[in-house]
């Protein structure tokens, strides 16, 4: 009996240490700013990832053909210079085995696209930048939607509420020279007048007294700011300290709760016009998600964790279906997993993929008024 008993237990113990060996660890890495001014941005684009990853392992891990894998997330901080991001990124495949990497900036996401079709990787990209899926790279998603819908309806907004002389404040990062000239061109042709340019250093400073002075030297009706939350919010404050008192044109980097967390409020925000805060959502996805975050974190999340939260969680399904791990047929099943994912996950309601790799989601718009946010249709 003693001897049956310690074969049974003999049998146990290799059967467990079997099912250890084949549970199999699957690398998934990020590239991001995770110090300097836009810390905050890459720790919150971190966050959602980061859930994302937890839910996966907590559910027992990834089905991926024949082999279960434990997800491991792998962030590296490259300080949002994009030299340091392909850096990271050739360091994340080659050392590491990502099968994917996560970039927040549309610097960084141009670096990657000079080798990552060679070193077989995927990006999963944090921009809104419509260049960065335009030309063609089939290893490249875009996950946010395109920001030319939002050029044109913040731009007709502005117009049409505040006045035709644009002060032009934004950041001086790749993602913020895009937009910039996309605002200038859109304004432009649509009537408007720029006042004055001046771009800053969102991302060294925190003192823009200077450079917001210039700006408003030019009687703006309307300021352009943006670049991530927190130096935006310090941007704006400083114009309505130094007496500006028009409205807002928000890139959609930034995010009005985020900012109005800078600003001690709303009321100096009057009149911004921004995208929609996942805050101000009604689906029951984005509701649940904000609970768990807040529980999580003590704060409401940002787009910056729920896009990339939905992202891997497409991602995950993506391979499952594919049952690989390869990055070709991973991407060949996008559209498949955004179809198939659970809805609980789809936080802002993706409704496919582009056949050059951009999220469909709808364009969203929300002004200030009398200290509230507002969501507005887009005409």
């Amino acid at each position: 009996m003693k001897t049956l008993k310690a074969l049974g237990l003999a049998i146990a113990a290799a059967l467990t240490a079997s099912q250890v060996s084949a549970e199999q660890t699957l690398n998934i890495g990020f590239t991001g700013p995770l110090s300097g001014g836009a810390a905050l941005y890459g720790e919150n684009t971190l966050s959602g990832l980061r859930m994302a990853v937890d839910d996966a392992n907590k559910a027992g891990g990834l089905k991926i053909g024949d082999e279960t894998y434990k997800v491991n997330l792998i962030s590296l901080d490259d300080k949002y210079s994009p030299s340091q991001a392909a850096t990271n990124a050739k360091r994340l495949v080659k050392e590491s085995n990502a099968a994917a990497v996560f970039v927040p900036h549309t610097g960084g996401v141009f670096a990657l696209q000079d080798f990552n079709v060679g070193d077989d990787f995927l990006i999963m990209a944090y921009t809104s930048v419509p260049s960065v899926t335009a030309q063609g790279n089939p290893l490249t998603v875009r996950i946010p939607p395109e920001f030319t819908g939002y050029v044109d309806a913040f731009s007709d907004y502005a117009l049409k509420h505040h006045g035709k002389k644009l002060g032009i404040a934004g950041a001086t990062h790749e993602y913020a020279k895009i937009w910039t000239d996309m605002m200038t061109k859109a304004w432009e042709e649509k009537g408007g007048e720029i006042a004055e340019s001046n771009p800053m250093d969102y991302n060294k400073s925190t003192d823009f007294y200077t450079g917001v002075s210039r700006v408003i030297a030019s009687n703006p009706d309307v300021m352009f700011v943006g670049g991530a939350s927190e130096p935006t919010g310090l941007v704006m404050q400083q114009a309505r300290q130094l007496g500006f008192q028009g409205g807002f044109i928000v890139m959609d980097q930034a995010k009005l709760d985020e900012i109005a967390a800078v600003t001690g409020g709303l009321d100096l925000l009057e009149g911004a016009i921004g995208v929609v805060p996942l805050s101000e959502y009604e689906g029951e996805a984005a509701k649940a998600f904000v609970e768990r975050y807040k529980q999580a974190h003590g704060k409401v999340p940002g787009s910056e964790a729920a896009y990339n939260y939905l992202a891997f969680h497409t991602l995950a399904k993506a391979m499952e279906l594919a049952g690989s791990t390869d990055p070709q047929q991973v991407r060949a099943k996008m559209a498949e997993a955004i179809s198939a994912l659970d809805p609980k996950y789809n936080l802002y309601s993706i409704q496919g993929i582009t056949d050059k790799g951009g999220f469909i989601t709808p364009t969203t718009m929300a002004v200030v008024e009398d200290g509230k946010i507002v969501r507005k249709e887009i005409e």
